[in-house]
């Protein structure tokens, strides 16, 4: 079929309509179920193409989402923020630095798609999501949203058929490698189902400690999440989902975190000196050591990583293409790490923005979680959790590049930064010598209800 032919089935253009009909009409605290509905239920296999423009059912719905906000009025409550700054940026620099060194309309058109998606996710996400209990309704809406889909799965696994072929974008038949079974339900790649469960594990478990009426559907979550991830059969998600797990233990050591980042810092040298290779060859060692589910590409990962530190000069300024790779030693020019991606596609003023959004966001849910300090247990777990959530993905980054339906897990997660934000804000205008140690108030009313 042509490029710019569309494939959209009747089902399928029947099901995105009604979604983007919920979009509109729902009140906001349930306006992000059509979106989480479309997430895990569809492919990307279903798109309408409109003058060579390919729109997904995920972006279909981000130009209801659009919609709704104006229509609804509901920008009257946003507020620019700094993490608001850097994610602009960071969007126009990728834009500008990609099309700068393709030159041709075609580079435009393709960033500007992620453009797109980039700033109408990030922002519908921000302006719906505004307090601790938005945050709390997200985290039980996916509770709910991930039980079917670790059940679609689960069927997956037992039949070796993927219920979602009917959609079209996944193989009808569930890929094998070294004889187990990789399941991927409506994703693109295995990888990225496994990965969309395990980084929402750490939420799960937050919501867990948001009192007894929140249990079931938390007990769900992290059944379903956890289902999910081993589906997937891959050891990047396995990886996610422990370093989810280990983000959400650290609340212990909460007090300590300085001491903790500095000792992190510390190993990391000093196993990079010890080392005979630079630090990241740890992940070589892990394959050739099977460490995880067979059949993990370490050794892969070794040599992009590698590549792109010794070939700094090549794609610092613009990037360079997937092609040039190849030239690297790296096989077929897979990019299977987010921070090369974003090297490889923006060149370095991207890469720093792109960090710079993942510390300024650490930074936001640090200050916040001292604003609700002293307050109830469940509202500083809960921050801790999204925390945890952001921690997860810096880990996955370092396995996969983004290019499906988990691009909501990473603005979702922003967007709760900057929520984050906001929290912290309104306890240092009620407040302000806080911040030199006074006396802390009590929360507004959304903290309160938290």
């Amino acid at each position: 079929m042509p490029p710019d032919t569309s494939v959209l089935t009747l089902p399928g253009a029947l099901l995105t309509l009604l979604m983007g009909t919920l979009i509109l009409v729902l009140p906001r605290r349930f306006a992000l179920l059509p979106i989480a509905f479309i997430t895990c239920y569809m492919t990307f296999g279903q798109e309408l193409v409109v003058a060579g423009l390919h729109f997904t059912m995920l972006r279909v719905l981000v130009l209801f989402g659009c919609a709704r906000i104006v229509l609804w009025m509901e920008f009257r409550s946003f507020k620019w923020l700094r993490i608001d700054t850097l994610m602009a940026l960071w969007v126009i620099s990728d834009t500008i630095v990609y099309t700068l060194r393709l030159h041709s309309p075609g580079a435009l058109i393709n960033r500007l798609g992620f453009a797109y998606d980039a700033s109408g996710l990030y922002f519908i996400f921000r302006i719906l999501i505004r307090d601790f209990d938005d945050i709390k309704r997200t985290c039980r809406l996916f509770a709910v949203m991930v039980f079917p889909l670790a059940i679609f799965m689960c069927i997956e696994k037992g039949t070796g058929r993927n219920l979602f072929y009917a959609f079209g974008g996944v193989s009808e038949f569930t890929s094998i490698r070294d004889g187990a079974l990789r399941c991927q339900g409506p994703f693109s790649h295995p990888i990225l189902a496994g990965t969309f469960g395990a980084v929402w594990t750490p939420l799960f478990l937050g919501l867990w400690q948001q009192g007894k009426g929140n249990r079931v559907l938390a007990l769900v979550g992290i059944l379903s999440s956890t289902a999910i991830t081993f589906l997937a059969a891959s050891t990047g998600p396995l990886a996610t989902y422990l370093a989810g797990i280990l983000g959400i233990g650290m609340w212990l050591m909460r007090k300590h975190m300085r001491a903790v980042r500095r000792g992190i810092l510390t190993l990391l040298v000093g196993l990079d000196i010890l080392m005979s290779g630079h630090i990241w060859y740890i992940f070589g060692y892990m394959s050739s050591q099977q460490v995880g589910f067979e059949g993990s590409q370490g050794l892969h990962r070794t040599v992009l990583v590698d590549a792109m530190v010794r070939h700094f000069s090549e794609w610092c300024l613009l990037g360079t293409s997937v092609a040039h790779l190849s030239q690297w030693g790296v096989h077929g020019g897979d990019i299977t790490n987010q921070y090369v991606g974003e090297a490889v596609e923006g060149g370095l003023v991207t890469l720093i923005l792109f960090i710079s959004i993942i510390v300024f966001a650490f930074s936001r849910f640090g200050l916040a979680m001292r604003a609700v300090e002293t307050e109830s247990r469940p509202s500083h777990l809960l921050l801790w959790s999204v925390g945890s959530m952001l921690f997860a993905q810096v880990i996955t980054f370092l396995d996969v590049t983004y290019f499906d339906q988990n691009i909501i897990n990473w603005y979702l997660v922003l967007a709760m930064a900057a929520t984050a934000t906001i929290v912290y804000r309104s306890r240092t205008e009620l407040c302000p010598e806080w911040t030199r140690g006074g006396a802390v108030p009590s929360p507004l009313g959304t903290l309160e209800k938290a």
